[in-house]
């Protein structure tokens, strides 16, 4: 999991006041922070493509003019960024009901202004804390599917009735190749797998 300094935080609200105060808060506990404006801004920085690499979560106003907290949390989540890109609404007493909703579908949390600095962080760092995992995960059936790729078909083959735990000479049977030939395939297969085992070969397939 990489370190907390290492995530970033998106501070979204139409009100500078909240925005510099967050900011504040956020650099004296070393967190860093970009801030938007409203939601149009927002949405105006990330590529089409975007997709987080660094831990982050999302601070992110209920009411703002122009594309709303709510609408921009939709679109995030059609988007598929919310999961990796946590999102904390910030919200007047009126919107707590809204918010909650909002946590309902998938937000993070809800924290409602004037908001508890020790509270929020809490609630930011347990965001990022998640953003992390979700990212290590991710990275990891990448790195999972470039080494299947790596594999011929035959070694897919006996990867396959490795993993269901057959012995050589069953899977020498099956394929109808010799034994030898698939004790090589089994030796590149753990090599390019970077397993040292059938046991840890079945559980890394199955985890990814």
């Amino acid at each position: 999991m990489q370190p907390l300094s290492d995530a970033l935080i998106y501070l979204v609200d139409d009100d500078a006041s909240v925005r510099e105060a967050l900011a504040w808060l956020l650099r004296s506990r070393r967190l860093a922070s970009e801030s938007f404006a409203s939601g149009d801004a927002f949405l105006a920085a990330l590529p089409p493509d975007f997709m987080p690499r660094q831990p982050c979560c999302l601070l992110l106003d209920v009411r703002m003019p122009g594309t709303s907290g709510l609408a921009l949390f939709e679109l995030l989540e059609r988007r598929g960024l919310v999961e990796v890109m946590p999102v904390i609404f910030l919200t007047g007493h009126g919107d707590v009901p809204t918010a909650v909703g909002m946590v309902k579908r998938g937000a993070f949390d809800f924290c409602e202004k004037p908001f508890s600095d020790n509270a929020l962080v809490d609630r930011i760092e347990q965001a990022v804390a998640r953003s992390a995992h979700v990212l290590a995960e991710r990275q990891a059936r990448e790195q999972l599917q470039a080494r299947l790729g790596e594999l011929t078909q035959r070694e897919r083959d006996v990867m396959a009735l490795v993993a269901k735990g057959l012995p050589n000479k069953l899977i020498a049977d099956q394929l109808e190749i010799s034994v030898r030939t698939v004790e090589v395939h089994r030796a590149r297969v753990f090599d390019k797998m970077e397993v040292k085992s059938a046991v840890e070969l079945a559980n890394l397939l199955r985890e990814g």
